[in-house]
């Protein structure tokens, strides 16, 4: 009796006053902790169609401990996930984490939901799946050199997503519950964290202007045979950038596949001498600085010598007297280089820093290049011949464009951006920071210099010709110039055609550059310009030109 009255009162010690302690002793080794993915913001077009967004995903994982057949359980899911069977059973191996056998191993990420329904209904021991994302790219390659792209993981690894990760990404969560028999215990220890979703970024592109500026950069590359070019269309009137194109390019949904060089943005990283559209820059300082009006004329040689250089022009004028509206139609190296010597040194680096050269452009690109202007220390005698007419000057694409939207802007800069907007979790929207502006030319004078870029595209014989749009002005300017690469000159040549329009009242911006084995922005960039220039006029309605462009004497 007495045997059994100490047995039933030890009973009711262990079930009333020891329970809570021997249950919690087991806790530790029932517990299991997963994620639960924050969902990672969409990136948006001006209009608010998607070009990056995330989809409701599921994640694949595996507890070594309870894979009671690794070899049969990778077979099994191997054409299930699209993964070899002997990585799957690698991943399912039983190792140590900080000394404790890991209860946690990822097989897959971002599985379409349907086909982890199969896998569960497989029954796997040791196989679970959890809510996940994937990243979806709708365009596949459209401004795929600017979105960039993420890892499985959802982090950003290139581009905008990049630049952006942290609010794109939000704040994980996670949910930590007991485990027993293979599933969740009923009533047993649980908590949550839930996960923050990132916040949105609505972009200055119009997602159909993109398409088409792509388009025509690629078929304009494959006819000139092309390594690398760019395009740019900007908002005269807002710096906003409506489409950036790069060629080469790559399927953003399958990054994988892709070269480094096939991802870069080649408007912010091409690094070139942008040649003679550069000599908008000194035309527009010398008519601010009052060296040249509209209506200014000399004589022009056929070559002039600078140094041990000899600088020549393409159409010569023989020593005859020469308009200004001349030199810009024909690219007069000897007229240009005239003119900056009478501007001077000093005057001439201070305009290429107004016009924005020299310092990246802060448009949000990872990585964009800032250029380089020859500083006066290091300029030769021949320097004054070619830094006048675009050369031992070091530009991007994006650079140039930004320069002449200031031009088009009755002078005033205005710092390109891509951001528009961001819109975060509760559907509240952001405006992005306002651009950076400065005055340049006075309107009067950024007028006369758009007057003088018209004959470009007017006057008989030309180097723009190709350029004009029918039923608008335009005013812009040819280039052949150099690819830079670490400060060195590559083969080939860098074929550009910067132009505006309607030029009386220009809305649109729109920059083309080439590198190809030879020919020069007349023939290579100008035509895509106008086919660009042609659908962007169309695509946002804006009225032909009512007004003749002016007549020029060439000669007078």
């Amino acid at each position: 009796m007495a045997l059994f009255v100490a047995i039933g009162i030890r009973l009711v010690v262990l079930q009333t006053v020891d329970t809570p302690a021997y249950a919690d002793g087991g806790v530790a080794e029932r517990l299991r902790t997963v994620q639960l993915p924050a969902p990672r913001g969409a990136i948006y077009d001006r209009d608010g169609a998607a070009l990056a967004h995330s989809v409701e995903a599921r994640y694949v994982y595996a507890d070594p401990t309870q894979v009671e057949d690794i070899e049969a359980t990778a077979l099994r899911l191997s054409p299930l996930l699209g993964v070899p069977a002997s990585k799957l059973a690698e991943k399912m191996q039983p190792r140590k984490r900080n000394g404790v056998d890991s209860q946690f191993a990822y097989l897959a990420r971002g599985v379409d939901i349907d086909r982890a329904r199969e896998i569960a209904a497989l029954d796997l021991p040791g196989i679970r799946t959890q809510r996940d994302e994937r990243r979806e790219v709708p365009g596949g390659d459209l401004a795929a050199n600017l979105l960039g792209f993420t890892s499985v993981d959802m982090v950003g690894l290139e581009g905008l997503e990049a630049r952006f990760d942290d609010l794109l990404h939000g704040e994980d969560g996670e949910r930590t519950f007991e485990m027993g028999l293979g599933a969740p215990i009923p009533g047993g220890y649980s908590r949550t964290t839930q996960a923050k979703p990132g916040s949105s970024i609505v972009l200055t592109i119009d997602r159909d202007l993109q398409f088409m500026t792509q388009r025509i950069l690629a078929e304009q590359a494959r006819q000139a045979q092309a390594s690398t070019a760019a395009a740019i269309v900007l908002d005269v009137r807002t710096g906003e950038v409506l489409a950036q194109a790069s060629h080469p390019t790559y399927n953003a949904a399958k990054p994988q596949a892709s070269e480094p060089t096939d991802r870069e943005d080649a408007a912010t990283s091409f690094v070139v001498d942008p040649g003679s559209v550069h000599k908008a820059i000194t035309f527009g300082a010398a008519l601010q600085e009052g060296v040249i009006t509209e209506d200014t004329s000399f004589p022009v040689a056929n070559s002039v010598v600078k140094g041990d250089t000899p600088f020549t022009d393409t159409h010569f004028a023989n020593g005859r007297r020469m308009s200004v509206a001349g030199m810009m139609a024909y690219s007069s190296n000897v007229g240009t280089i005239e003119i900056a010597d009478k501007l001077g040194q000093e005057r001439l680096i201070d305009y290429q820093r107004r016009f924005g050269l020299g310092e990246p452009t802060g448009v949000g690109i990872p990585g964009e290049a800032s250029g380089r202007l020859l500083p006066p220390e290091e300029w030769s005698d021949s320097s004054y011949g070619s830094v006048p007419i675009g050369h031992s000057v070091d530009a991007t694409p994006l650079q140039m464009a930004a320069a002449y939207a200031a031009i088009a802007n009755d002078g005033t800069y205005i710092q390109p951006h891509l951001v528009k907007e961001t819109i975060d979790p509760k559907g509240k929207r952001t405006a992005a920071e306002p651009p950076a502006t400065r005055p340049v030319l006075s309107p009067e004078n950024a007028r006369s210099l758009r007057t003088l870029m018209e004959a470009v595209t007017t006057v008989d014989r030309a180097t723009g010709l190709a350029a004009a749009v029918a039923g608008y002005r335009v005013a812009g300017k040819t280039g052949t110039g150099w690819r830079l690469v670490d400060g060195k000159k590559q083969p080939g040549n860098v074929a550009s055609f910067i132009g505006m329009a309607p030029a009386e009242n220009p809305r649109y911006v729109i920059a083309v550059f080439v590198h190809s084995p030879g020919g020069g922005g007349g023939e290579v960039a100008a035509p895509a310009f106008r086919d660009m220039m042609t659908f962007t006029l169309r695509h946002f309605k804006v009225p032909p030109s009512t007004e003749p462009a002016p007549k020029f004497t060439v000669f007078p």
